[in-house]
């Protein structure tokens, strides 16, 4: 049995980025069980990865974020007390992965686990956040008043808050998702009906229902955050069509569990609605 396995799901990636995290996970303690999926057109990382000691799995095609994800999970959750979706733009200290895996030993109730995320110059990102209404992503991606979104932002992700203490969150970014491996296997992995974007949403969404969901500030990771859609159009089509997907999974005005969450969220913080 293995303390954590690791999935990484590549598309044409540079392997100076592959190779990088390859580096900080091979200083782990933990001795972490690696799985590269690759969803590019051709197979030309294999020669690559066979000089290291991660296990290579080519898909043949773009299966999507999640289902490439799925497919080490699926291995995984047998093998493995947990398991770490990670993307290959991150950089950190491998130290923070036996922080995790202890803080994770201590509290049995804690499913998920994300760190702080820093931006290359230093920057916050706000990865950790509320579920979203439609008015969140609408008004983010396609009302560009800045008054408006600097309001739905500053509740949506926690602006208001110093972003330095540990709060239960249902939901956080996909790049770092470190996950106990019975949880997995009770909400069956990511939901591959989305080819990517919300499908960290709808995981950390489905694991909030049975154990906390954990933002943990006492660690963090660099994360080199594309904005994909914000630059390509074809990037852009698949995060509309995937959100849409979400919200007639879950509802679009009405959704009870997610008022319900959010408004219990909130209430760590004794933040007015």
């Amino acid at each position: 049995m293995h303390k954590l396995t690791v999935s990484i799901v590549l598309y044409q990636t540079d392997f100076d980025e592959v190779q990088n995290v390859l580096n900080i996970l091979g200083l782990s303690s933990l001795k972490p069980k690696i799985y590269l999926v690759d969803n590019s057109p051709n197979d030309e990382l294999r020669s690559k990865v066979a000089a290291t000691d991660a296990q290579y799995i080519y898909t043949g095609k773009n299966v999507g974020f999640g289902a490439g994800h799925n497919l080490a999970i699926n291995i995984a959750k047998d093998i493995s007390e947990y398991h770490l979706v990670l993307n290959a733009d991150v950089d950190f200290d491998s130290s923070i992965l036996e922080k995790i895996y202890s803080y994770m030993n201590e509290n049995q109730e804690v499913g998920l686990v994300a760190p702080k995320i820093y931006n290359p110059d230093g920057s916050i990102q706000y990865s950790a956040k509320l579920l979203p209404t439609p008015a969140n992503l609408i008004v983010r991606r396609f009302i560009p008043i800045r008054w408006l979104q600097k309001r739905l932002d500053n509740r949506y992700e926690f602006r208001f808050s110093n972003f330095n203490r540990i709060i239960n969150v249902p939901y956080v970014m996909g790049c770092f998702m470190f996950i106990n491996c019975e949880v997995f296997e009770k909400v069956s992995g990511f939901d591959e009906r989305f080819f990517m974007y919300p499908e960290d949403i709808d995981l950390t969404r489905r694991i909030h229902k049975h154990a906390r969901t954990i933002y943990y500030p006492k660690v963090s990771i660099v994360h080199s955050h594309g904005k994909g859609s914000y630059k390509d159009r074809k990037l852009l089509y698949y995060h509309v069509t995937s959100m849409i997907k979400y919200f007639n999974k879950w509802g679009w005005i009405f959704d009870k569990e997610r008022k319900n969450v959010n408004k219990a969220i909130l209430a760590q913080f004794k933040q007015p609605e």
